[in-house]
């Protein structure tokens, strides 16, 4: 993006009339021009097997070190073979939680030090993507930011790297600093610095990690990230009062009011339960917060109805596509493990892995290995906590 497109594109409000639920609603908005943030849309992460296969059951540790072996080049680049060999900086941040979780101080330190070389803009945010040796996207994705910092202060502390600690605080306090807005009910994430200003705001429910505002919360002591958990997690509630699944993209008004939208500007495609609300129930589901893991326990009796999950539902649960991800079986392994289930949540972690061999993606075997480190029975491995583990 040009720095003559970003100013235009800041300059400019997008209205459109998005539909859903029956309710025709005016969206005033995010830039067009905004980071394409649906988990890179079907090009990236749908898999269209079916995830019957069983492979060889793998250990959370071992799922974490071939996601590193097989997405990882030497030099620490997180690479989406399957969509032209790019990178972005949400993969980035993938590849420095699993190594911090399977203790690859290694990894660690060569994923973060080619993020610092080729991504970190001048005002300390990360630019989305690169290609072929350059930025070609450098607008900051909140939700990679965050998952970064959270990854350099693990990592702090498991390696002894103090360094790597501090470099999260800072990196954390630029979100808070640009990407972050008070509403009524409690500060929230926004998706981007393009979605900053005066409500209402885009959001993308997904983007909230309560676990990952507590553990920069309690690294920085800055207490704006206590109130991050409390803003995201009433608007959670509203969200997940309205509708029976989170859609990948809404609208947040400053009352807390929550309005699902087709996109990040509302101004096309579909409202839909898909490859970004899928993280909702993960994200949740890790938080020592019982109020949080009660907010990913409710998706499980919508998610629960289909013996072969389609990623694509609607905000009711009906199947709107047919694509299978591993993700799909992550979310739901989630929500089940938050609801008290898990021997269900287990056999779903399985299908979530065994399908990520099948049918081999960047984005499902990141979210193969994160659900596996984050659900593991004997405690999760990002510092956080696991429902699976307080339910045995």
């Amino acid at each position: 993006m040009t720095k003559k497109t970003k100013a235009l594109l800041a300059a400019v409000v997008v209205a459109a009339v998005a539909v859903t639920a029956g309710i025709a609603l005016l969206v005033v908005g995010a830039p067009g021009g905004a980071p394409d943030r649906t988990a890179g849309g079907p090009a990236e992460s749908s898999d269209p097997g079916t995830g019957d296969s069983t492979p060889d059951a793998r250990s959370a540790t071992q799922i974490g070190e071939d996601f590193l072996d097989e997405w990882v080049d030497d030099d620490g680049r997180v690479v989406r073979r399957d969509q032209g060999d790019d990178t972005v900086s949400e993969g980035q941040a993938y590849g420095m939680l699993v190594a911090a979780a399977v203790g690859d101080e290694d990894r660690f330190a060569a994923i973060w030090d080619w993020t610092k070389e080729e991504l970190v803009r001048q005002d300390g945010l990360l630019a989305w993507r690169w290609a072929d040796g350059v930025v070609v996207d450098d607008m900051p994705a909140s939700d990679a930011d965050v998952d970064a910092a959270r990854a350099l202060v693990l990592a702090g502390a498991a390696f002894d790297r103090p360094t790597w600690t501090t470099e999260g605080v800072q990196l954390g306090t630029h979100v808070l600093d640009e990407m972050t807005a008070s509403t009524d009910v409690g500060r929230i994430l926004l998706p981007g610095p393009w979605a900053a200003g005066s409500g209402p705001w885009s959001y993308n429910p997904s983007y909230a990690a309560p676990a990952a505002f507590a553990q920069l919360g309690q690294a920085s002591g800055d207490p704006r990230w206590a109130e991050l958990e409390q803003g995201s997690r009433a608007v959670t509630t509203n969200v997940l009062t309205a509708t029976a699944l989170p859609s990948d993209w809404a609208q947040v008004q400053q009352d807390g009011t929550v309005v699902p939208l087709p996109s990040a500007d509302g101004s096309s495609g579909t409202v839909q339960y898909s490859y970004d609300a899928g993280r909702l129930a993960l994200r949740y589901a890790e938080s020592c917060d019982p109020v949080d893991v009660a907010l990913a326990a409710r998706l499980a009796p919508v998610l629960e109805r289909y013996p072969d999950l389609p990623m694509q539902l609607d905000l009711g649960g009906q199947e709107v596509g047919q694509d299978q991800s591993p993700l799909a079986y992550a979310a739901r392994a989630a929500a089940l493990a938050s609801a008290g289930e898990p021997d269900a949540a287990a056999a779903d972690l399985g299908r979530a892995d065994a399908l990520a061999q099948s049918t081999p993606t960047y984005y499902g075997a990141a979210w193969a290995a994160l659900a596996a480190l984050q659900l593991d029975a004997e405690g999760s491995a990002l510092g956080a906590c696991s429902p699976l583990a307080v339910s045995r």
